[in-house]
C-alpha cells in the first residue's frame, strides 16, 4: 500500500478540524474515513484467539515504535493519569520523543489519536494485536486536532519530553471497555518537506462509566518474601554460645529502609488481601541476625569459622526492625501467609534430575514440616504449608508427583503449562483439579508476564499498569455475570520497582470496581470450570530455557551424599544437636530454587557445605605413622587417635589389622572415648613369629548396631627383627657344641691322667660365663600425649626393643616408646 493511501484517513481528518465534531454526520464521516484507511491492515493483522504468549512477552517494548528508515522517531508514553478514564474527565499523557534517525526532524509535533472507530477492544486477542504493532497504521485511529504538542527541531539522537491533556469527551469513547490510546509524531525529515507520520506509541485506556453491572474478577496476588540462602553450617563459639555465620552481609542492606526486602514489606502492607509467600529460612536468618553474628570472608566457604576468617555482621538492628515490620504486615486482617518448604527446595530440578535419590522424599517432607513450624513460630500467625511453587510455576507430571511425595496438595502453576483451547472464548477461573488429590491454581500467563522483569523506567511501568487494567477489564467483561478467580504470580525475586508498579495496577483496578482482591485460599476453594484445561503435561513439554538452569544430577547427588556422611558423624558425637541442625538446614539450602539465577554462587555454597563436613569428620582421625622396627617376640604396638573437635566423641573403636598375621599378630580392637581437643594412644598386644616386614592397617569403626568404617584407613609398616625363639635356638646349639667339646676333652684327659697345672673347669666356667642370653637393656622412653604435636608421617625407621626373656615389655606404637 502506498504512503498516501495508507495514511489518507489520518490526513483527511487532520484537515477537517473540530467544526463537525459532535454531530452524527461528522462522526460517521470520521469513522468511515478511518475504516477505509485501515480495514486492509485490520484484516491482515487479525490475531489468533486466545493467544497469550509466554511470561514476559507482554512486557517487551511492543507499545512503542521501533526505529526504521520510514519511521525514525521513537515515542514513549511514560505516564497516563488517571489510569482509568471517567466521564467528563481529562487524561494527561506524558512521554518522550527521540530522533533515532540520521536526519534532523523538521516541525515535529505530537498528537493524540482518537481510538479507531471509537470502539473498545473487545477481546484479549485485540489487546495482543495492539501490543505487538510497531509502525503507525490506520487501525490506530486518527489524530485529534487538539491537543497537540509542538516540538523543537530534533537532531539525530536528541530527545524532548511532551505532555498532552485530552478531554475524555474528545476521545468520543463509544461505551465502557478497554481502548487503544495512541500518541504519534508528525513532521518532516531532512530535505523532504512533506509532513508525514514519523513514529507512534500505544497504550491502553479503560473506560468504565457504569461499574456496577458486572461481577468483579477475584484477583489473588502472590507477594513473595524470599532471598538466596545466607546462613551456613558453620557456627562460632563465643562464651559457650553458638554465633551464627552468614556467607555474606547483603541482608543487612536489604532489611534496612530502602532495601529490597524492607520495601517489599512496606508495599505489601498497603495492599488489600495479599498472599504473602515466605521462605522460612529467610525468617530464621533474620532472627539469627537480631543477635551478634559473623560473616565469612571471601574464599573461606569450606573452613571452620574462626575470628580470623570471619567479620562481625552489621545488620542486627535492621534485622530486628524488619522482623517486627513483617509481623505487623502479615497480621493485618484479610492477609494470608503461605510457607514455602524450608529454604524453598527446587522441586523441578529434583523431579527431573534427582527423583530416585535415596532420602530425597524424606528431605522434602521434613522441609515442608519445618517450613510451616518455623514460619508460624517466627511470625506468630497461622500459616498454610501444603503449597508447592515450582520454578516460575512451570509444571509437568514429574514435578506434580514430586510435590505430592513432599506433602504438597496445592500447586501454583504458570498458565503456559496449561494453555486453554482456542475454542474457549473466555478466560476461565484459576482453580483446576489436577488429579491424585492435587489442585492447581493457574496464574494468568499474560497478566503475570507483565511483572516478570525489573520495571525500572517510567515507560515500562506505565505500559504494565495500563495493560494490566485493560486485560483485567476485558476478562471481567467476557462473562460479566460469571465471577471468576485470577492469580497474579510475580517472580520470587520481585524488585522494588516492579512491586510498586504491580501495587499501583492492583489499586487502580480495584478502584475501577472490575476486580476485587482476595487471598489464594479464596481462589483455590472456588468451583473449577469443567471446560478449563487441567491436563498436566508430560516432562517433554517442560520449557527448555527453564530446564537449562536446573540443578544438575551431580549437584543433587553430591548434596544427598552429605546426609550419609552427616549420619556417620552423628554416631560419634556426644553433642550431635550442635551439628545436626545447622547441617540439615544447609543441605536443604544447597538445593534452593533461589540458586536458579545464581548458579556459581550455588555451586560455591554446596562445595562449602561438603568441605566443611569433611573437615569436621576428619578432625577425628588416626595420624599417619612412619616405619616401626619391632625387636622381640612379644610386645605392644601403640597407635594414636586425635580429636580436634570442640566436643567429646564416643561410640568408636580402633581396629588394628596385620596383613601377615603369621609374621605379626595383634590383639583385639580397643574402644575409644575421647575428650574435646585431645588425643589418646591405644595399646595393642602383639606377637611376632617370623622376622621381616608386616603391613599394619589402623581403621576407626563406629560401635553399636550396623558398625561403619569411620574415616580413611592408615597403613604403616612394622619390621620384625631378633625374634626371641630364633636367638635361643642359636645359643642353645652353641652351648651343645661347647658341651660336646668339653666332654671330649674330659675323656681325653681322663685317659691321659691328671694334670696339676691344668684347670679342667675353667674352659667350662669361661664358657658358662660368656654364654646365655643378654639380659641387659637400655632405659625405656615414657609414653607421651601428642596433643601439642602436629600429625607426623616420619620417614625415619625407629628401632624398638621387644619383650626379653625376663618378661619386661619393650614394645612401642606410633612414634614413641611406651611402657
Amino acid at each position: 500500500m502506498s504512503e498516501p493511501a495508507r495514511h489518507s484517513g489520518l490526513e483527511t481528518y487532520g484537515h477537517r478540524g473540530r467544526a463537525g465534531r459532535g454531530g452524527r454526520t461528522a462522526r460517521a464521516a470520521r469513522r468511515l474515513g478511518a475504516l477505509a484507511a485501515g480495514c486492509a491492515i485490520l484484516l491482515g493483522a487479525a490475531p489468533q484467539a486466545g493467544a497469550l504468549g509466554a511470561p514476559g512477552a507482554a512486557s517487551r517494548p511492543g507499545l512503542m515504535t521501533e526505529v526504521s528508515g520510514e519511521y525514525p522517531v521513537v515515542v514513549t508514553i511514560d505516564g497516563v493519569s488517571p489510569a482509568v478514564a471517567t466521564p467528563n474527565g481529562t487524561v494527561t499523557i506524558t512521554g518522550q520523543v527521540t530522533n533515532g534517525g540520521r536526519a534532523p526532524l523538521k516541525s515535529p509535533h505530537a498528537a493524540v489519536r482518537a481510538p479507531f472507530n471509537h470502539k473498545p477492544l473487545n477481546t484479549r486477542s485485540d489487546l495482543a494485536s495492539v501490543a505487538t504493532r510497531n509502525d503507525p497504521a490506520g487501525v490506530d485511529g486518527v489524530d485529534l486536532p487538539s491537543p497537540q504538542a509542538a516540538l523543537n527541531e530534533l537532531g539525530p539522537g536528541q530527545s524532548q519530553p511532551f505532555t498532552l491533556q485530552v478531554a475524555v469527551a474528545d476521545l468520543e469513547l463509544d461505551r465502557e471497555g478497554a481502548y487503544e490510546l495512541a500518541v504519534d509524531v508528525r513532521g518532516s525529515t531532512g530535505d523532504n518537506q512533506r509532513e508525514r507520520p514519523l513514529g507512534i506509541a500505544r497504550t491502553f485506556l479503560p473506560y468504565n462509566p457504569n461499574p456496577t453491572d458486572a461481577q468483579p474478577t477475584q484477583v489473588a496476588t502472590l507477594w513473595p518474601i524470599t532471598h538466596t540462602p545466607e546462613l551456613v553450617a558453620q557456627t562460632l563459639s563465643d562464651n559457650d554460645q553458638s554465633v551464627p555465620v552468614l556467607r555474606d552481609d547483603s541482608l543487612a542492606a536489604e532489611f534496612a529502609p530502602g532495601g529490597r526486602l524492607y520495601e517489599l514489606v512496606d508495599i505489601g502492607a498497603g495492599l488489600t488481601a495479599p498472599t504473602w509467600v515466605v521462605d522460612p529460612d529467610l525468617l530464621d536468618t533474620a532472627y539469627a541476625m537480631t543477635k551478634p553474628y559473623r560473616v565469612q570472608k571471601p574464599n573461606t566457604a569450606g573452613q571452620s569459622a574462626k575470628d580470623e576468617n570471619t567479620t562481625q555482621g552489621t545488620g542486627t538492628a535492621a534485622a530486628a526492625a524488619w522482623l517486627d515490620k513483617l509481623r505487623a504486615a502479615v497480621a493485618k486482617k484479610g492477609s494470608e501467609v503461605v510457607s514455602l518448604p524450608y529454604a524453598d527446595p527446587d522441586i523441578a530440578s529434583i523431579a527431573h534430575n534427582g527423583a530416585d535419590l535415596s532420602g530425597i522424599d524424606t528431605a522434602l517432607l521434613k522441609a515442608g514440616t519445618a517450613g510451616q513450624v518455623t514460619a508460624e513460630g517466627r511470625l506468630s500467625v497461622d500459616v498454610r504449608g501444603d503449597v508447592a511453587w515450582p520454578y516460575q510455576g512451570y509444571l509437568d507430571q514429574q514435578i506434580a508427583a514430586t510435590a505430592q511425595r513432599g506433602g504438597d496438595n496445592l500447586l501454583l502453576v504458570n498458565g503456559a503449562s496449561l494453555p486453554e483451547a482456542d475454542s474457549l472464548k473466555y478466560t476461565p477461573g484459576a482453580v483446576r483439579p489436577l488429579g491424585n488429590g492435587q489442585t492447581g491454581v493457574v496464574a494468568d500467563n499474560t497478566v503475570s508476564g507483565l511483572f516478570q522483569n525489573d520495571l525500572n523506567t517510567p515507560q515500562a511501568q506505565s505500559e504494565a499498569v495500563q495493560r494490566f487494567l485493560a486485560e483485567t477489564f476485558v476478562i471481567t467483561r467476557q462473562e460479566p455475570h460469571n465471577q471468576r478467580g485470577l492469580l497474579v504470580m510475580p517472580p520470587r525475586g520481585l524488585t522494588v520497582n516492579t512491586a510498586k508498579t504491580l501495587a499501583s495496577a492492583l489499586q487502580s483496578a480495584n478502584a475501577g470496581q472490575w476486580t476485587t482482591p482476595v487471598t489464594l485460599d479464596t481462589v483455590a476453594q472456588a468451583a473449577a470450570d469443567p471446560r478449563a484445561n487441567g491436563a498436566v503435561p508430560p516432562a517433554t513439554d517442560y520449557p527448555g530455557e527453564a530446564r537449562a538452569s536446573e540443578l544438575s544430577a551431580k549437584a543433587l547427588t553430591e548434596t544427598m551424599a552429605i546426609q550419609s556422611k552427616l549420619d556417620l558423624l552423628m554416631r560419634i558425637l556426644t553433642l550431635p544437636q550442635r551439628v545436626r541442625g545447622p547441617f540439615s538446614a544447609a543441605m536443604v539450602r544447597s538445593v534452593s530454587t533461589e540458586w536458579r539465577t545464581q548458579g556459581p554462587a550455588g555451586d560455591t555454597y554446596r562445595d562449602g557445605v561438603r568441605d566443611y563436613l569433611a573437615e569436621l569428620s576428619q578432625a577425628v582421625r588416626v595420624p599417619k605413622k612412619g616405619v616401626i622396627t619391632f625387636a622381640g617376640d612379644t610386645g605392644v604396638l601403640q597407635v594414636s587417635v586425635r580429636n580436634d573437635l570442640t566436643q567429646s566423641v564416643t561410640n568408636l573403636k580402633l581396629v588394628l589389622t596385620s596383613s601377615q598375621p603369621n609374621r605379626l599378630k595383634v590383639g583385639d580392637p580397643a574402644d575409644i572415648v575421647l575428650g574435646a581437643s585431645r588425643s589418646v594412644t591405644m595399646q595393642f598386644p602383639a606377637e611376632a613369629h617370623n622376622n621381616g616386614q608386616a603391613t599394619m592397617t589402623a581403621q576407626l569403626w563406629t560401635t553399636g548396631p550396623d558398625p561403619q568404617r569411620y574415616g580413611d584407613p592408615v597403613t604403616f609398616n612394622v619390621m620384625v627383627t631378633s625374634v626371641t625363639d630364633g636367638v635361643l635356638y642359636v645359643i642353645g646349639a652353641g652351648l651343645l657344641l661347647i658341651l660336646l667339646a668339653a666332654l671330649r676333652i674330659y675323656r681325653q684327659r681322663k685317659k691321659q691322667g691328671p694334670d696339676p697345672d691344668a684347670d679342667g673347669d675353667r674352659p667350662l666356667d669361661e664358657a658358662a660365663d660368656d654364654g646365655g642370653p643378654d639380659r641387659a637393656e637400655g632405659p625405656r622412653a615414657a609414653a607421651e600425649d601428642d596433643d601439642e604435636g602436629p600429625d607426623d608421617d616420619r620417614d625415619a625407621v625407629q628401632t624398638l626393643r621387644g619383650t626379653t626373656a625376663d618378661g619386661r615389655d619393650r614394645a612401642t606404637g606410633d612414634e614413641k616408646v611406651g611402657p
